[in-house]
């Protein structure tokens, strides 16, 4: 079992390694997280390097093609800092980015606090606390230089590869009447379209969301009014590089872009 020092410094040096834009092949064994719950304290201790409140949670691997990607077999929960987020029709720098691909998401922005109890939370009580829908746009990366080898603590412990996010405005559609499985966004890349599926994020976008309400309240955590919630990527990652623009178009539900550079 991880000590209050070991958490800390396995955080820090994750922490330093991100700011750094350098890579690590893997934590010192005597600070690497065994089993999902050490990498999720390893993961809380970075939310204190941050001197703005927490902006929301990212669920990485919702999709089969999103956990072949990093090699796990079940989703992954990282914290949204406040710091990472880059405006709608922003520039996200690639300085220090190996994993260099976009994601087209659904982000909810929650309404109230849903807090830890015995039962788990209903996909409707969870819907019941959102006040806004999304689109969005993730940026992963890793720190660890060959994340696919990593392991699901040590990548929980890496803040579920979270780097860089763009939300999107949100929408004045009636979203709640629509059926989110169906959706397909379309990606415009480099001159190229490609189509998202709302089935892709854990069969349901809202699915994944009520998946990350109770991951949360199995760690002791309320998801608090005001938070984003970015549900997974509706598409398999797509490739990017400098110089490129990705927009993201969720049709009714609205655009979102980013520059990279």
């Amino acid at each position: 079992m991880l000590d209050a020092d070991q958490i800390a410094t396995a955080s820090r040096m994750l922490h330093q390694h991100w700011r750094a834009g350098t890579k690590l092949g893997a934590l010192d064994t005597a600070l690497r997280p065994r089993d999902r719950a050490e990498g999720y304290a390893v993961q809380a201790a970075l939310e204190k390097t941050s001197r703005e409140k927490l902006f929301g949670w990212k669920i990485a691997a919702t999709s089969e093609a999103g956990q072949k990607h990093i090699n796990v077999a079940a989703p992954l929960a990282g914290r949204i800092l406040a710091e990472t987020v880059i405006a709608d029709g922003g520039t996200a720098s690639m300085t220090g980015n190996e994993m260099r691909v976009g994601e087209p998401e659904f982000a909810f922005r929650m309404a109230r606090d849903l807090p830890p109890r015995a039962a788990p939370y209903s996909v409707q009580e969870v819907l019941d606390a959102v006040g806004t829908l999304h689109p969005a746009i993730e940026i992963p990366d890793s720190r660890f230089a060959d994340f696919t080898i990593a392991g699901e603590a040590q990548l929980i412990a890496d803040n579920a590869c979270a780097h860089l996010f763009v939300l999107g405005p949100a929408t004045s559609a009636n979203w709640r009447a629509m059926d989110l499985i169906e959706e397909r966004p379309t990606i415009a890349l480099r001159g190229q379209h490609y189509t998202g599926h709302g089935k892709n994020v854990l069969g349901d976008p809202r699915v994944a969301l009520a998946w990350c309400a109770n991951e949360l309240r199995g760690l002791g955590l309320t998801l608090r009014a005001g938070e984003v919630v970015t549900t997974g990527t509706c598409h398999p990652p797509l490739p990017i590089a400098a110089g490129d623009v990705f927009a993201a178009d969720f049709g009714v539900l609205g655009k979102v872009s980013v520059r990279f550079e």
